[in-house]
């Protein structure tokens, strides 16, 4: 028995021995070796991990809800988990490596084709359950996989301008963009409504602000001033919002003014709101010119992953797997 099959044996008895002998729950709780892929081990930690964040949902909870679902979703995922090792362990023996610079500017290229700020992709993430470390590590091996294709799969991907075309028409609803506004705003609350004439100093105070900004007055400086709302310490910066997320009363405002407009006062429950329109992006159809390259990218992580299943099945096949479900 060599080394690392001595090392992958004691790593494997000493997993084992966390688990608890008393009955098929406890087991199934708690981390123990599911997989040996050659010198490898894969852990139910690490597979419920994956599922989670696959799904966006515990394992434990996904068994609850479907458990005949949850058993061929597993199955799935510790396909997928088998398949990384593989690839992981081809890509340490080719020395083919992927720095962070590279995946800084692979998802650079991805927030500049989808047209999305840092600010909305953390939040896209999130609403996945995923980190963005985690997003990071997912883009690395995606540039892992296209480099270890390229290496062992000889014949060049090629993606012709015609497939481009073609994939745009059939998928137009994708480059369509909604209405997009980014919003600037000064709010003054209102100190004590049952007190008399609270309400009409608030509007008042607004009117003032109003008048000192259509004389020249900085919006943003007023607004780290007097602003007791969202955005105060930024100049009141609020942010770019789709026009559909906004309600009705600001979607309004703001499709009526101008870019660099700037609102009468808008009385809300909580107090009064200064509106300014700082951009504007309108609705439509993005042209083919602004989506090509994102197209390309779509079809070429297309072509690699055919290559990447016909790769993998092949390098399955002279690899030692165990599944120990």
């Amino acid at each position: 028995m060599n080394v690392l099959r001595i090392s992958m044996f004691v790593t494997i008895c000493a997993l084992l021995l966390l688990c608890s002998p008393s009955g098929t729950e406890a087991r199934e709780t708690c981390d123990r070796v599911i997989a040996i892929v050659n010198n490898d081990i894969i852990t139910l930690y690490e597979l419920n991990t994956k599922m989670k964040e696959i799904s966006g949902v515990d394992a434990a909870d996904l068994k609850k809800k479907d458990e005949r679902q949850f058993f061929l979703a597993r199955w799935k995922v510790l396909d997928m988990l088998i398949d990384e090792r593989l690839a992981a362990a081809k890509a340490k023996e080719l020395n083919i490596q992927v720095t962070p610079e590279q995946v800084d500017k692979a998802i650079e290229r991805l927030k500049r084709q989808n047209a999305i700020s840092q600010e909305e992709l953390l939040a896209g993430l999130k609403s996945r359950g995923l980190t963005y470390e985690r997003y990071r590590d997912k883009i690395k091996r995606e540039l892992q996989r296209v480099r270890l294709i390229n290496y062992e799969v000889k014949s060049k991907i090629i993606i012709r301008d015609e497939k481009i075309r073609e994939y745009y028409e059939k998928h137009k609803k994708e480059f369509t963009s909604p209405g997009e506004v980014h919003l600037a705003a000064i709010f003054l609350k209102k100190q004590d409504s049952n007190q008399p004439g609270e309400d009409e100093k608030t509007l008042q105070k607004a009117r003032e602000i109003i008048s000192r900004l259509k004389q020249g007055a900085d919006f943003g400086a007023l607004a780290r001033q007097y602003s007791q709302g969202p955005g105060a310490q930024d100049g009141g910066d609020l942010g770019l919002f789709k026009t559909s997320q906004l309600d009705e009363v600001l979607a309004r405002v703001a499709d009526a003014l101008p870019v660099g407009g700037v609102s009468e006062p808008i009385i809300r429950d909580a107090g009064v709101q200064i509106l300014k329109v700082i951009e504007k992006r309108e609705a439509g159809l993005r042209p083919l010119s602004q989506v090509k390259e994102q197209i390309y990218d779509t079809l070429y992580r297309e072509e690699v992953n055919k290559r990447f299943v016909s790769w993998i099945k092949n390098l399955r096949e002279k690899s030692y797997i165990k599944v120990l479900f």
